[in-house]
């Protein structure tokens, strides 16, 4: 298909038409560029600028990196382009995955090494919002656009006169890649016509990928592409070999590029579909997603699927700023976990075959030790289909690959082995209990028991282990409750009386849970805040001694009220407030993330209300450091969209929001019938201000509540929350030891402050 010359007026306008014109609305405050580092000076939230489409499969964006702790490709304070690629993950350590498909347009002598062929570009050039990205790649005078559809993209190269225009693509390049050039992996390309080229890339885990290889990841991604404009002349290379007019190859450093003469301004388009299961699925999916050559209409309605997807909030009253942070967070928490299904319905199971199932969308990326606390809790609220579909693919997975037990972090049915702990049996259990079932219970129930059953130490606690010790003890909570559902009762003793093992790691000498020695000794203490040998995942004593969820009255009363109350206290008025990685409240990263939300437990809700707005004031924001640490494929985002409408989950497995300072005026949720009894739930924050904000009173559908906490079935019941806020504590509130959330231990026994040395 011949494209016409534009002139730049009309390119402009074609740009503008693909973005908001008049009044803003949600979709118009996504700033893609929010947390788009990966240098901890612009606080590390390693996300990714490019175009994709809610819990999608094609993420179309730059890449300025490849190889290192450089998850998503790109990094804000590099100065060079050397491609765009199709794939991308979100705000991950841990050297990525994916990247592949890498395409690059250029001019001039062909340059096959992305090092020698990436182009300068200029940050006042780049352009970044919901479902689109451009930039002016610098060296060729190339302005670069490209927007997504759910299993296709589509890019559009505007060039200048040249007789030797090109686009090239990297076949082999893989963002965690081991070595420059791989031993392992296959590429296969083959001409179709003279618009059209189809193939497949073989990335196994020996030439690197999630970890750098350590994460087992392997995957074959097929792809089917299209260019606008006939090919004057093609070829194919590996390494450093060029085969000019090479119709198919197979090899292990292959590319394939495509060449033509341009005029001035002139563009050309390249689209492709991209399958995980065959290049027949990739075709089907590039003709089902963008069947035409037509840019801004694909824009429009990836716009269009980001706008449904954030009117299930809708706020009232903030900044700006708070605005734009608030629904880029909500759109990253739906980035993952992404659907790998085709347009058919078939997708690669856990036996590594194709399946197919119309009932549920396969879906994959499941960051569980980090999404359990926030995202998921919060997706039964927003989303409850995405937890259902998850659930339905953990189960698959953990059947099909005859493991009969779930992953802690799965990545393109890969048990990665990356974290600790059993997060999948709290997701479970949390929608099982909220009502979310469209799933094998049963067998998914055997997955759950068989989990927490392969790492459970009779003795009590895991040797030298203070993190699996507390979260063993928190999982096995989430399988008898689990269990207790569907009528198990010997096993839901069972596991209930395992849930309180978290106690035998208290030692009040020191005053913090401390890691124990098989032969029952204590582990040598380094200090609370060090996490030298002291049997920590991504943490210190200070930071994961909190995380007994389940059972906080059990922690205060083990403690003395005063001394939790006091230790807690510390533990946030010595943060600095970056919120940056730190001794203290480490927002950064996951394992404190409840933390803010003790104080409830504790009788003093006000410091709840305190610290929770600090930490949205200060540890998030608009612009590329609006995220202070790893966004952690949602997990990040979704404890600022929760705590912003005013509400997040301690425990997540039982079902209790607890309260804290609500970011805006007003914010409605819309719920959905199929999962939940309400229409809407409301949330209004009467007076609310950057001073105002502690609760002075709260109602519930026009009763007065004396607790700072709601049940699920409250939340998507329907109904309104009417808070009344003031710059000022108000200590009677919430305080009363009847009004505490409900927790193992019952109710709070009397004040003790246990002995310790001076550096507790």
């Amino acid at each position: 298909m011949r494209i016409k010359v534009m002139s730049w007026a009309t390119i402009v306008s074609l740009t503008v038409s693909c973005a908001w014109a008049g009044d803003k609305v949600a979709v118009d405050y996504i700033n893609p560029m929010v947390g788009a580092s990966t240098n901890a000076a612009y606080g590390e939230g390693k996300t990714f600028p490019g175009a994709a489409t809610p819990f999608g499969l094609v993420q179309l964006s730059p890449d300025t990196v490849t190889g290192g702790d450089n998850g998503p490709g790109y990094s804000y304070e590099h100065k060079t382009i050397e491609g765009f690629s199709f794939t991308h993950m979100s705000g991950i350590g841990w050297y990525g995955d994916l990247g592949n498909f890498q395409v690059m347009p250029a001019t001039g002598p062909l340059q096959t090494d992305r090092e020698q062929a990436k182009s300068e570009f200029r940050h006042d050039e780049e352009n970044a919002r919901a479902g689109y990205y451009s930039v002016k790649l610098g060296r060729y005078g190339i302005r670069a656009e490209m927007t997504a559809a759910p299993r296709a993209g589509i890019l559009r190269f505007t060039y200048p006169e040249s007789k030797a225009s090109r686009i090239q693509i990297d076949l082999h390049r893989r963002i965690g890649e081991k070595e420059r050039w791989k031993q392992f992996s296959k590429q296969h390309v083959r001409v179709v016509d003279d618009h059209t080229i189809e193939g497949w890339m073989y990335c196994p885990y020996e030439d690197g990928g999630w970890g750098r290889g350590d994460g087992h990841v392997t995957y074959t991604l097929h792809f089917y592409a299209q260019f606008s404009k006939p090919m004057t002349a093609f070829g194919v290379w590996d390494k450093d070999q060029v085969m000019p007019g090479r119709k198919e190859y197979e090899g292990k450093n292959g590319g394939f590029y495509a060449e033509f003469s341009t005029r001035d301004r002139e563009q050309v388009l390249m689209k492709s579909g991209i399958s995980f299961v065959s290049i027949a699925g990739a075709k089907a999916n590039l003709e089902h997603d963008i069947p035409n050559w037509d840019f801004e209409q694909t824009c429009r309605q990836a716009r269009d699927l980001w706008s449904t997807a954030l009117e299930g909030l809708r706020v009232e009253g903030g900044t700006d700023a708070q605005k734009e942070a608030f629904f880029t967070a909500l759109y990253h928490c739906q980035i993952d976990p992404r659907g790998t299904s085709d347009v058919d319905g078939r997708y690669v199971g856990g036996d590594n075959r194709p399946h197919q199932s119309p009932a549920f969308t396969y879906r994959t990326i499941f960051s569980g030790w980090d999404v359990l606390r926030s995202q998921f809790p919060l997706l039964t609220i927003v989303a409850p289909k995405i937890v259902n579909d998850e659930i339905n693919s953990l189960v698959q997975l953990a059947d099909l690959s005859g493991r009969k037990y779930f992953d802690r972090w799965e990545i393109l049915n890969s048990y990665s082995g990356c974290m600790i702990g059993h997060p999948a049996v709290s997701v479970l259990a949390d929608a099982y209990l909220k009502g979310i079932r469209d799933y094998d219970a049963a067998k998914a129930y055997e997955f759950a028991k068989n989990s927490v059953n392969t790492t459970y130490n009779k003795i009590g606690y895991h040797p030298g282990e203070l993190s699996w010790t507390l979260e063993q003890a928190y999982f096995d909570h989430c399988a008898a409750r689990l269990a207790t559902a569907l009528g198990h009762k010997d096993e839901a003793a069972e596991f209930a009386r395992r849930a309180m093992d978290y106690r035998n790691i208290y030692d009040p000498a020191v005053g913090n849970m401390r890691a124990k020695q098989a032969d029952g000794s204590w582990a040598p203490w380094h200090g609370k805040t060090s996490a030298d040998g002291q049997g920590c995942m991504e943490s210190n004593p200070y930071q994961q001694g909190w995380f007994v969820p389940h059972d906080v009255q059990g922690l205060i009363n083990l403690m003395g009220r005063d001394y939790f109350l006091a230790y807690l206290t510390e533990f946030f008025e010595k943060t600095p407030l970056t919120f940056q990685w730190n001794d203290y409240y480490n927002h950064s990263n996951e394992p404190v993330h409840h933390a803010a939300y003790l104080f409830v437990y504790a009788g003093q809700p006000w410091l709840t209300q305190k610290w929770t707005r600090i930490i949205m004031d200060h540890a998030y924001g608009p612009g590329v450091k609006g995220l202070c640490g790893n966004e952690d494929v949602g997990q990040m985002s979704a404890w600022y969209v929760l705590s912003a409408i005013g509400l997040h989950p301690v425990s997540p497995v039982d079902g209790v929001y607890i309260l804290g300072s609500p970011l805006f005026e007003k914010v409605t949720v819309r719920l959905d019938p199929k999962y939940h009894q309400g229409k809407s739930f409301t949330v209004i924050a009467k007076g609310n201000s950057a001073k105002n904000i502690y609760i002075q009173s709260a109602r519930l559908d026009g009763k007065e509540l004396n607790r700072a906490w709601l049940t699920y079935r409250e939340i998507t019941g329907g109904g309104t929350l009417e808070l009344v806020m003031g710059p000022e504590p108000n200590r009677q509130w919430a305080s009363a030891p009847e009004n505490l959330p409900p927790s193992l231990s019952g109710r709070p026994q009397p004040t003790k402050t246990p002995g310790g040395p001076s550096d507790r």
